[in-house]
């Protein structure tokens, strides 16, 4: 079962790669005729928006996703039980932070209330496909998703897209309008996906998207007295599994623990657009977005996939474990011995992150060169002339920690234990205090503005890339499985070569001057392919590896 389920996310990672690269390619060439139009100051108040829906979703769903990932608790039907109370809490939540935006010193923009009502309509769409969200995760249904979010991402830009260029050609002002329509038109299109494509497989495999009533088990828990190994049956008392029949206390009990350790996760997270909402202009905050946007591109279209399918897969190879755990009177036959599925486990995330540490001294070499110059090519140097070069040539260092913090919180949300999430939330509190002093001296003191942004949520970043990576490696050891830091590092070749590129570049620079754009973009693309060469020659046993284990 463990290899089925290794087999199963990996071809499910690599058609949601293969189906988000396809999707985000049609977008991205519309999205570059949308900046032609735009200004900074709309995308700000663009981004302000986006964070209203995304809070609403997270505050209401994200603990209970995590929870139905880690345990399986009464199975399928459940894990979509408990999914009906995201859409409960999803009207409050909604209603609150919508009120919150409404109070505060918001942007003079045109439509702008009108768009925050479509976005609470919106987020409430939404969360009406998470039973169907909640089945896709449980059956290992990858294509599903890749197509629900696939169709949604495009739906979403053809609105928007539709809207503004319609209303540039009748004259009309519509203000943030394009941009709701946009939200409304994905969280309807991913509805209608997911329950359209899960309504047969409820069928075929004996469950209902609907609530249904579970046959409540009571179980008659006896309180031994260890001591003398005598029993009270007079202390004998049942244990009911469910809440009003429907809900799995275990689940329910999970996830109320997680929602504090969420809700700090969400502060660290989102927190660089609440800092460029409260300290930035709108123009600061349209140029950070922008950056963002697009050098979180390979993070939404690679890393993105393959942590969600990591932590449905770490979850599942260490399941075993837990239920070793649970066992107090029967020790595991097999204690001295690594059991197969964290070793799996192990193999599986030490291989990442060592791919995810090698991609990034490509990032680091010749990112911060080629970024300005792909910027000025698809954006105009409308956006290069404000700045906006610069910050997205900063955030190529940030990228590489997204996808090692990603894959690693995956991990640690897989297969810690409630103590340990809570102590887990503990440290998240101090990394927010981190994030946040970062923040203020690079913002407040040394006034580098979106650029001091970005170098802050590196800092937010580094600091829970070490948390995640000390948990795993006492997590492995407990298991008697081995996990070397030192190996995920590349080899010192490839390190090398990597502290010369940056040299090498700026020596080069102007040396196909007379051609322009394209010649500096050759000269930059010429270095990087020979460098990613390079890489590739001295890591090969590594990737050759990886590539037999991806086929197998």
């Amino acid at each position: 079962m463990a290899d089925d389920a290794v087999s199963a996310s990996a071809k499910g990672a690599t058609f949601m790669v293969l189906l988000q690269i396809g999707s985000r390619a049609i977008t991205f060439a519309l999205n570059q005729v949308l900046l032609r139009f735009l200004s900074p100051q709309l995308l700000g108040v663009a981004v302000q928006l986006e964070l209203y829906i995304v809070s609403t979703l997270y505050f209401s769903r994200e603990s209970l996703r995590i929870a139905t990932q880690r345990r399986s608790d009464g199975g399928v039907q459940a894990a979509i039980n408990l999914s009906y109370l995201a859409m409960i809490a999803g009207l409050p939540v909604g209603a609150l932070l919508a009120h919150l935006y409404l109070q505060s010193n918001y942007p003079d923009v045109p439509y702008l209330t009108a768009a925050l009502r479509i976005n609470e309509l919106t987020a409430m769409i939404e969360l009406l496909s998470e039973p169907a969200f909640v089945a896709v995760q449980q059956n290992m249904l990858y294509k599903t998703r890749a197509a629900a979010e696939a169709t949604a991402v495009i739906m979403k830009t053809l609105s928007t897209a539709g809207l503004v260029l319609w209303g540039r050609h009748k004259g009309y002002e519509l203000g943030v309008l394009p941009f709701a329509a946009g939200e409304l038109a994905y969280s309807t299109s991913l509805t209608v996906v997911y329950l359209s494509q899960t309504i047969s497989v409820a069928r075929l495999k004996g469950f209902t998207l609907t609530p249904k009533k579970m046959q409540s088990r009571c179980v008659h828990v006896t309180i031994v007295k260890r001591k003398y190994n005598l029993v009270d049956p007079s202390r004998s008392h049942p244990f009911q599994q469910y809440i009003f029949s429907l809900f799995s206390k275990p689940l329910l009990y999970l996830s109320a623990s997680l929602y504090l350790q969420t809700g700090i996760k969400w502060l660290l997270t989102e927190g660089d657009k609440l800092l460029v909402s409260a300290f930035a202009t709108l123009e600061d905050q349209g140029m950070y977005a922008l950056s963002a946007n697009y050098g979180g591109l390979i993070a939404r279209m690679l890393f993105r996939p393959i942590e969600d399918s990591s932590r449905n897969l770490f979850a599942r190879l260490c399941a075993t474990v837990e239920q070793d755990k649970k066992t107090d009177d029967k020790p595991p036959s097999n204690q001295d011995t690594p059991q197969k599925g964290p070793s799996q486990a192990a193999t599986i995330l030490h291989n990442l992150l060592r791919v995810y540490s090698i991609a990034s001294l490509i990032a680091f070499a010749v990112g911060p060169t080629a970024a300005p110059l792909l910027l000025q090519l698809v954006a105009g140097s409308r956006w290069t002339d404000s700045g906006a070069g610069e910050v997205l040539a900063t955030y190529c260092y940030c990228i590489p920690l997204l996808a090692i913090n990603g894959v690693s919180e995956a991990f640690v949300s897989a297969t810690a234990s409630t103590a340990e999430l809570q102590r887990q939330s503990i440290w998240m509190g101090a990394f927010s205090a981190g994030f946040a002093l970062s923040a203020y001296v690079f913002l407040r003191v040394l006034e580098m503005g979106a650029k001091g942004l970005v170098l802050a949520n590196c800092v937010n970043m580094a600091l829970r890339i070490v948390f995640n990576l000390s948990f795993a490696t006492s997590y492995f050891a407990r298991q008697g499985v081995s996990f070397k830091l030192t190996g995920l590092l590349p080899n010192l070749y490839a390190v090398g070569a990597a502290a010369v590129v940056p040299s090498l570049l700026t020596r080069t620079a102007g040396m196909l001057g007379r051609y322009g754009l394209l010649g500096e973009l050759v000269r930059v693309g010429a270095v990087g392919g020979a460098f990613a060469v390079f890489i590739a020659f001295t890591e090969r046993k590594f990737l050759l590896d990886c590539y037999r284990r991806f086929r197998a």
